[in-house]
Parts: C-alpha cells; structure tokens; sequence
C-alpha cells in the first residue's frame, strides 16, 4: 500500500434477506452460501471484508461472476447499506453519516464510473462533463472551464459541444471518466467500466486511466473479472470468491506465492515474464558496473534479449541510479519454471 490511508474498510458484510443475523451466524460456523440460503432465504453478498486503500494507490477488486466484488463497491460507495461493518473514508465514517451528509460525501470526496455511461443523451459534451459541478452550485463560467480543462486532459478537446450519440463507445466512456474527474474527488470507484467496450478501445481506455493516475495520483478502487487487466492497472489486487477475499497481494506475489487453488487457478495463464519484475530475480552483487544495467522495475521480458546475448551478470539500478544486486540467466530461468 502507498501513503497514507484514504479507505478503510472494516469487516463489512452484506446479506440480502429478511434474516441476516442468523445469517452471519451460519457463515461463522462454517456454512456454505447455499446452505445458508436454504436454511434462511438470505444470500450473502459479501462476507467479512476488510482491506485499506492508500492514497494516490490502485486497488484492483477482481473475480468471477458472482463472487460478490460488484456489491462490495456498492457496500463501499454505500449505494448498498452494510449489514455489518464499517467504511472509512478520510477518517469520516460513511456508515454512520446521514443521508444529508452522505450526499455532501458524495458531491465533494467520490465518484463513481460504471460499465454504463449513463450519459444524458439530450446534453451537450460539456454540460454531461460539468453535471457533478452543477449538483454543488458552481456557477455556469466556472463548470464549464473545469469541464473543459478536464475533457481536454481525457483527449475530447473539439468534442464539447457535441451530443453523446455523435461519440463512439469508447469516447463516451472518456466522458464518463471526465464527469467522474471534473469534481476532483478524493477517491475514484470504477465497476467494470471497460467491459462493454471493444478489445482495441479498452486496451486504449486501460492506457488513459494509467497515465491521467502518474499525473493526477487519485485513489481509486477498480472492479474487474479480466486478470490481465487488473495486473496492468492495479498497485495491489484483491482477488475475491463466494463474497470473501482469498488473497491480497501484488502482481508479482500473487503470481509467485498463491495463497490457494482458486488464486492459482486464475494466474496460471498469465506469462510470468511480462508481470514479473527484476526485483523478483534480484541477486546481491557488488563492485561497478559492466556497461549493461537494468532498473529494479523493469519486467523480466524486458533482461530477456540482454540475457541471451551475454551470458554474465547484468547490474540492477533501483530509480535512484544506485547498484543495488545483479540478475543472471539461471535466476531467470527459475523464475519462469511452470511449477513454481
């Protein structure tokens, strides 16, 4: 985690059904959720979850259909009440704030990006991009100058006085993404916002959400049932099954040191030498340099070529300039063991 804390959450639960205590209870002693939708009708969404969010950091949310993560970030953004558990957001309980409160929260510190655009289709560009500013009060001049530097910043300067039907998918994602960014929230949820889109605009959307976060550093929470994309996007990534979390954990320590079968199952496919980094080969190695030096978060595909055209070590540079170990051809070589 980076920073400090921006998101707490503290064992949250969420039960739909008339019964959740006994419920919970039932979960506690082990049950299964179908044993405990046959013995109470309640379904449990999301069971026991506690995880923080440093600020500036990407948490990546991510299972299969079903597995709970799309009720969490409601649980979370509270568009779903919690059963049990607490939400923290810059030391302010959301779980206990009332709806006036709430709706301050939400017009100030958050947004939310969905799958779907929900664009306004009878507005212009920059009236859907300014719509949260409108919410607080800001006068027209000032929201349409913050809205207009924002969809600038998410490539649809020339686009403002457009209406959403004129725009592909992709570029109406871009202006979702702008309305979401043009109250400058602390903290940004994003449920699958990329799914609907076409392989070639959601590899594209995935590089514009990376590069807006090097520059505007905002904390955000992303949902997600693509492994590849979470690996791309995420600082760490919570891999989520049955309404639980199974693992928490990076990239690398998720593709090295699954914590069970289900993790497992899902990083098995993923080539380890695009997500690996140096520092998982890092050995220690002193003295200067031979001319050929990789940096610490390089990834392995990236020594490959040198590795194979010089069989000695190649130096290791953390962002600093300073040596700090080698990597060599058999460091590598047992890192990508498929047993591993």
């Amino acid at each position: 985690m980076t920073g400090d804390v921006c998101l707490s959450v503290e064992h949250v639960w969420k039960v739909f059904g008339t019964r959740p205590d006994k419920a919970i209870d039932m979960v506690g002693r082990g049950a299964t959720r179908e044993e405990v939708h046959e013995a109470t009708g309640c379904t449990v969404g999301v069971r026991d979850v506690s995880f923080d969010v440093g600020r500036g950091e990407t948490f990546v949310v991510m299972g299969l259909s079903g597995s709970g993560k799309s009720t969490l970030i409601r649980c979370v953004s509270r568009l779903n009440e919690v059963t049990s558990g607490r939400v923290v957001l810059d030391g302010q309980d959301l779980t206990a704030m009332s709806d006036d409160q709430l709706r301050q929260v939400r017009r100030h510190k958050m947004s939310m990006v969905f799958q779907h655009f929900g664009l306004f289709p009878h507005r212009r560009v920059i009236d859907n991009a300014a719509y949260g500013l409108e919410i607080q009060g800001v006068d027209k001049d000032e929201r349409y100058e913050r809205a207009t530097r924002v969809l600038e910043v998410v490539g649809l300067k020339g686009w403002e006085q457009s209406y959403p039907q004129q725009l592909s998918g992709g570029m109406q994602q871009r202006v979702g993404l702008a309305r979401a960014l043009t109250v400058d929230p602390e903290i940004l949820f994003f449920d699958e916002p990329f799914s609907a889109l076409d392989p070639l605009i959601r590899r594209d959307m995935q590089d514009e959400l990376i590069r807006l976060q090097e520059t505007l550093q905002r904390t955000i929470v992303f949902i997600t049932h693509d492994f590849a994309e979470a690996i791309k996007l995420g600082d760490r990534i919570a891999i989520m099954k049955d309404g639980a979390f199974d693992q928490v954990g990076t990239a690398t320590e998720l593709i090295t040191e699954p914590a069970t079968d289900y993790v497992q199952e899902f990083t098995k496919e993923i080539p380890k030498a695009k997500v690996l980094t140096t520092a998982a080969v890092l050995k220690p190695g002193q003295g200067a340099p031979n001319g050929r030096t990789v940096r610490l978060d390089d990834t392995i595909e990236g020594l490959l070529p040198a590795l194979l055209d010089d069989d000695s070590e190649i130096w290791v540079e953390d962002s600093d300039g300073r040596t700090v170990g080698v990597v060599d051809r058999q460091a590598v070589a047992k890192a990508l063991e498929p047993d591993r």
